[in-house]
């Protein structure tokens, strides 16, 4: 199966076999070229699909020691996204899909991020409870089995790797912002500035950031704005974040009396969540898988893995060329028993 990712701002394109693996993945960032104007501009990330693409394709039949007429499918990422980016790769999926008369594949791009950690050894089986964390998603699933999904928690307003942009944005830090903060943060204080902990005050699994943003600006336009308090503030900001998430997920671990937790999305790879999960889990009794960080960012191996996994399950599209920019994941099918 070959995946095409193309929602945002990366181009993936990988190959899975449900027998043997992943057999190759490539991955272009175009991070470099928005950092100019703070974000993602969503015509120039549809032009740059439209380059690289094609070339990346080639790249990864290569790499896999495969020829086109090898393929038994192809995934694409049909939503949520932008709308322009989706369509370059829909188009060329569609395209070679009819062209090599396989058949073709949408996939729900937070299912992909929700099963990403299948691909490593050792994965978890459902049932679990699954925290998807990106730029554009904040929200807490029960997975009783794979298509089997219900949204216990969601963003009411920034998602969590949103909320690290921004913050990142207002401290005058590079794009783009959540890695910088991260890193800057491990320089800082933990314990100079205590920022809000979200909804925690109250009963439920909804997040909410903009508040916590907020605080932030205040706290450094009232600061000495030095390089010190720089990083306390990214120090507190992240210290708040972390215990927000961390918390979040104990109290749908309890509600659901599971044991399993999987974490995805960019803001899966953050080292201080992945410490402070690891010591919750510790000692609360629960055990926490994540895809490696070249996994956590968008790319095409997670979208190969659910294209093969419901095409292996008798799942077939037909020859229309359709998109998703926004798509609910609760939504989806189960697979095929």
């Amino acid at each position: 199966m070959l995946g095409v990712e193309s929602s945002c701002d990366e181009t993936g394109v990988a190959i899975y076999d449900l027998a043997l693996g992943l057999r190759a993945h490539r991955l272009y960032s175009q991070a470099a070229m928005h950092a100019e104007y703070g974000g993602v501009v969503p015509e120039l990330a549809s032009r740059d699909h439209v380059r690289k693409l094609l070339p990346l394709l080639e790249a990864t039949l290569g790499d896999a020691g495969l020829r086109p007429r090898d393929l038994g499918g192809v995934a694409y990422t049909a939503g949520p996204g932008l709308a322009g980016a989706l369509l370059v790769g829909a188009a060329t999926a569609r395209a070679l899909a009819w062209a090599l008369d396989i058949p073709a594949l949408g996939v729900h791009h937070m299912e992909g991020h929700l099963l990403a950690p299948l691909l490593e050894p050792d994965p978890p089986q459902p049932p679990f409870v699954a925290l998807l964390v990106s730029g554009g998603h904040s929200m807490l699933v029960q997975v009783a089995a794979i298509g089997r999904y219900a949204l216990l928690g969601d963003t009411l307003d920034d998602a969590a790797g949103e909320a690290f942009d921004k913050t990142a944005m207002l401290l005058g830090l590079p794009y783009p912002g959540g890695p910088a903060l991260a890193n800057l943060a491990t320089q800082g204080r933990r314990d100079t500035y205590r920022f809000t902990r979200p909804l925690l005050d109250r009963p439920g699994l909804d997040f909410s950031f903009s508040g916590l943003k907020t605080q932030v600006l205040l706290a450094w336009q009232r600061s000495d704005q030095s390089a010190t308090t720089r990083a306390d503030i990214a120090a507190g900001f992240e210290v708040a974040m972390v215990e927000t998430l961390v918390e979040k997920c104990r109290r749908a671990l309890r509600a659901s009396g599971g044991t399993r937790l999987v974490v995805a999305g960019g803001v899966g790879a953050n080292r201080a969540l992945r410490a402070a999960l690891a010591t919750a889990g510790a000692r609360d009794g629960f055990r926490t898988w994540f895809p490696r960080p070249e996994f956590c960012t968008d790319n095409g191996a997670m979208i190969a893995h659910v294209g093969a996994l419901r095409l292996g399950a008798g799942e077939h599209g037909d020859a229309a060329i359709r998109i998703f920019p926004r798509w609910s994941l609760d939504g989806l099918g189960a697979l095929a028993a």
